[in-house]
């Protein structure tokens, strides 16, 4: 066995495993035979299936699109589609709280794309993602009250939820201004600030890092700014796009087998368990992702034992998928441009 397919299984085997043991420990501490009653097997949930496939592919289609796009078409559909599927991949096997999206800066690189470019790029699909989350909160937050994504009474769980999603939020927002300032509003003013900050003998040890980072933005600013408006509603869109069929799996899992729950509230607990599982320590939220699913979800299916059921459904269309895509596709993926490197002319882009 090479040894990048050796690193590439390695590192897919161990949140698989992971999340793997969580299932177990729950369906020890839960199981209860008579809850398998509530989840109904029939035509509606084999078509409940096949619309949460639909969803995934819709996830896929809405990134893919955004990278082509950014590229100004210069990837092709199954070029960007590759970028996808390997970012997606390294997020399952890092750690949630680390982020594997920015990677991406790596894999446009492979497929061609300089350095440089490819740093601006990741960093206004950061933007785009961070932007999402700050605009969509307010707007479910007036359809969904506050109390029905949490609970008014004394669950401690929900409670927690609350707090930490909360947390995250604010952490999010302060970083969308960030981001937004460097690269929307004004990237001199950002760049004084950071300059004046990181004078502070205390954070020298970060200043090179600091300084790298506004200049991205400077240069990211530069390529964005002037883009036209329908470039603009063409990446916001295909971010939407990519982020509702993400929450869309979920909807239709709940509506094949736990069609009385309310779409709307479990599509908004979707947003709070995404949000969530960004501070998550395990590769893709392995583990975590079980767990919060199975009690967040559980008063709205009824049981523990069948709210597993659907959380690991859910993981496997939502995550486990890409770690086999991943697996699958990364072994060649970069012994095919090692290769390339090796023959190419000196100066010829790779493509």
């Amino acid at each position: 066995m090479t040894s990048p397919l050796r690193s590439t299984l390695l590192k897919a085997v161990v949140p698989a495993l992971i999340g793997l043991a969580v299932v177990v420990w729950l369906f020890v501490d839960d199981f209860n035979p008579a809850a398998w009653r509530l989840l109904r097997f029939d035509t509606r949930t084999v078509v409940a299936l096949a619309l949460a496939l639909l969803f995934v592919a819709g996830r896929d289609f809405g990134l893919t699109w955004r990278f082509r796009t950014i590229t100004e078409r210069e990837l092709s559909w199954r070029r960007a589609l590759r970028v996808d599927i390997m970012c997606a991949f390294t997020s399952a096997i890092t750690p949630s709280a680390v982020g594997g999206s920015a990677l991406a800066i790596f894999y446009l690189n492979r497929e061609g794309i300089s350095v440089g470019r490819a740093t601006t790029l990741t960093l206004t699909t950061l933007l785009l993602d961070e932007l999402f989350f700050v605009v969509f909160c307010p707007l479910l937050l007036l359809v969904l009250q506050a109390d029905m994504l949490f609970g008014s009474g004394a669950n401690v769980l929900l409670h927690s939820i609350e707090w930490i999603f909360w947390l995250v939020y604010a952490g999010i927002v302060v970083w969308t201004a960030i981001l937004f300032t460097g690269i929307i509003v004004r990237p001199q003013w950002l760049e004084a600030a950071v300059h004046r900050l990181f004078a502070i003998h205390i954070l020298s040890r970060w200043r090179k890092g600091a300084y790298e980072m506004v200049a991205n933005m400077k240069a990211t600013s530069a390529a964005v700014r002037s883009k036209p408006r329908r470039w603009w509603l063409e990446v916001f869109g295909a971010t939407t796009l990519s982020w509702f069929s993400r929450y869309f799996v979920v909807n239709a899992l709940f509506w094949g087998f736990v069609p009385a729950a309310s779409g709307l509230l479990v599509f908004g607990r979707q947003f709070v368990v995404l949000v969530v599982l960004m501070i998550s320590p395990t590769p893709g939220g392995s583990g975590v992702s079980e767990w919060l699913f199975t009690n967040y979800y559980g008063d709205l299916i009824g049981s523990l034992s069948a709210a597993l059921v659907i959380a690991t459904v859910w993981r496997l269309l939502s995550y486990y998928i890409y770690l086999v895509a991943g697996v699958c596709l990364a072994p060649s993926y970069f012994q095919k441009k090692r290769a390339a490197e090796r023959t190419k002319p000196a100066g010829e882009v790779l493509e």
